[in-house]
């Protein structure tokens, strides 16, 4: 059966006599057929054919238009083609052009002069990105933020606050008399009162700094056996929300943990874990959540559809925090189990990280005048904390700061006695006797390390103890050390740290350089005190607030209680109170900013 197909070419092939032009036919210019994803190679074959005796014989009667639109086919299958025939590297270079013409768009629209708009802000800006990306420090904001911040303490009728959480504006505090409170913070000062007219500006107020509460929510404890109770029926440990604030969850000793929405209203309530939940945390930019328990398990959810994934098993005690960031990972501390694990969640396998005794040079410090029996070795990891993918750092409860990194198993530099000793007992205190003689007062134990966070992507971090100081710590990246910067609230005056945290009490071990000489100096105190929280630093939270340059600034909210969250170990300050308090770190301004505010106020 013949057909079409089954046609040799040369038969199908038409032949024209060229006697004279009255026998000669006008072409009718073909319009450019469309690409088909997968035309048979005999009909390609054959369409060419018939094209080339068409434009064989109509070249010279059908203009130009014909020929465009058949140049115009032909770029467009070029095209087509290098984009199939590129390799990887002309890949990664169209697409950098491509990259860096929208880096320009983006500075042209903002109204900035052409010289400002060179190659090193756009250098910059690229190994941001790529820093970024790879999950390695790129900001470093330690050195130009003031520590003299006037902090605002805010409270309700509540007990011990346990934990904080931020999503910007709004901040989220949980009690130990299951609660849930969302506030909302006040934008900073030189945004609070615009002027809006051209008259001359009259004298503004003072900016409002008390956060605003917004709603609240209280469990019941009565509802405990009701198992359709979307509630918390004990006290809640931890809080934590995501990115874009469209969930907020909890998690207590009831062995709950609930799901709420921007509005506090109950999504979900979980009852997997079989013991106390004292742990939360959103991987950043996904709804995806960690959560950690003391039934010494880790287990990941999936809140976009409400559901439970998967639970990790390896801690041999109490799993009491967890930190993640971008990447499908997540850090944990094994209370005294004395491990960090970090578990790789998609390649379904962890890391262990040991930590060392924590006493350092005990020799040195002996001659340095501290009591032998101070001199106490880690018990128990109570907080962990991410820098980057690649650093990360653990709080114990003898006072110590690890810092650790992925490619080795012992950590590269410890802050011994961080927060200093507590203060001595009465001798009327440590004994039943009514003259104790002096002697039967134990000497003073270090300070646990009860809260830890870091800004992340960045070398600032904040540690927090009973003391009632949050002490600012820098990570040095290019000696892998950690740098004690001062304490929140420090006047500018007051140099060094207060006299609670002397030499003697403070001491930095190097892993690697065990006995080298690595105490910090440390300048006297001036008669000025830094501002002491009263109370137990249970949880600090921490977020930049605006656009990255001089008008950037970072809000810190730390919970606050009366008692430590995981028990009633009360605080040794006289006045403790149960709320939050709410520092705002500014940065220092440039010169150009210095020298353009000198002028206007000149001119004003």
């Amino acid at each position: 059966m013949s057909s079409f197909f089954s046609i040799p070419g040369a038969q199908k092939k038409r032949k024209r006599d060229n006697d004279g032009p009255a026998n000669r036919r006008s072409a009718r210019p073909r319009p450019a057929a469309k690409a088909q994803p997968a035309p048979r190679k005999r009909v390609e074959r054959a369409e060419r054919d018939n094209d080339d005796e068409i434009s064989s014989g109509s070249d010279a009667e059908s203009g130009s238009e014909p020929a465009a639109s058949d140049a115009d086919a032909d770029a467009s299958a070029s095209d087509d083609d290098d984009d199939r025939d590129e390799t990887a590297a002309q890949k990664r270079l169209r697409l950098a052009s491509q990259y860096l013409s929208r880096v320009r768009e983006e500075v042209e629209a903002t109204g900035w002069d052409a010289e400002q708009i060179d190659k090193d802000m756009i250098a910059a800006r690229l190994e941001d990105d790529v820093a970024e990306s790879k999950g390695k420090v790129f900001r470093h904001v330690v050195s130009d933020i003031h520590l003299d911040s006037r902090p605002t303490m805010f409270r309700d009728n509540t007990h011990t606050v346990t934990s904080v959480a931020i999503c910007s504006p709004f901040v989220y505090l949980v009690t130990k008399d299951s609660q849930l409170i969302k506030y909302r913070l006040q934008p900073p000062p030189n945004e609070q009162y615009k002027q809006t007219t051209r008259k001359k500006p009259k004298r503004q107020a003072p900016p409002r700094r008390q956060p605003q509460k917004i709603a609240s929510v209280k469990g019941r404890h009565k509802r405990a056996k009701d198992k359709n109770y979307k509630g918390h029926v004990g006290q809640i440990l931890c809080v934590a929300a995501s990115d874009d604030g469209k969930f907020i969850a909890t998690g207590g000793d009831d062995k709950r943990i609930v799901v709420w929405d921007s509005n506090l209203k109950p999504l979900r309530v979980f009852t997997h874990h079989r013991d106390a939940v004292t742990g939360l945390v959103f991987r950043r930019n996904s709804h995806q959540m960690y959560s950690c328990s003391k039934d010494r398990t880790i287990r990941v959810w999936n809140c976009d559809i409400l559901a439970f994934v998967e639970a990790l098993f390896g801690h041999a005690d109490s799993a009491l925090d967890v930190d993640a960031l971008a990447l499908e990972r997540l850090v944990s501390v094994g209370a005294r189990d004395r491990t960090v694990r970090l578990w790789k969640v998609a390649d379904e396998t962890q890391l262990v990280f040991r930590a060392s005794s924590g006493t350092g040079d005990k020799k040195r410090q002996i001659d340095q005048g501290v009591h032998p029996n101070s001199l106490a070795a880690t018990g128990s990891l109570d907080r962990v904390a991410y820098i980057d993918e690649n650093y990360f750092l653990t709080g114990s409860d003898n006072g110590c700061i690890s810092l650790w990194t992925l490619s080795k198993k012992k950590p590269l530099d410890t802050i011994v006695r961080a927060h200093g000793l507590e203060n001595a007992l009465a001798p009327t205190v440590a004994s039943s006797e009514e003259n104790p003689s002096p002697n039967v007062v134990p000497p003073p134990q270090p300070r646990p390390i009860t809260s830890l966070r870091a800004l992340p992507y960045s070398d600032l971090i904040l540690s927090g103890s009973t003391d009632g100081f949050i002490c600012v710590w820098k990570f040095d990246e290019k000696n892998k050390k950690l740098e004690h910067i001062g304490i929140l609230g420090q006047p500018s005056t007051t140099t060094g740290i207060v006299n609670t945290i002397s030499t003697d009490e403070m001491d930095i071990i190097d892993e690697e350089e065990e006995h080298a000489d690595t105490t910090t100096t440390i300048a006297p105190a001036a008669t000025e005190k830094p501002y002491q929280i009263k109370g137990v630093v249970n949880d600090i939270a921490i977020i930049s607030r605006g656009k990255a340059g001089d008008n950037e600034t970072f809000s810190v909210v730390c919970a606050v209680g009366k008692e430590h969250r995981l028990g009633r170990w009360p605080s040794d300050i006289k006045g403790a109170k149960n709320g939050a308090v709410v520092f705002e770190l500014r940065k220092k301004q440039s010169s150009k900013a210095a020298n353009g505010a000198e002028k206007a106020s000149n001119a004003g």
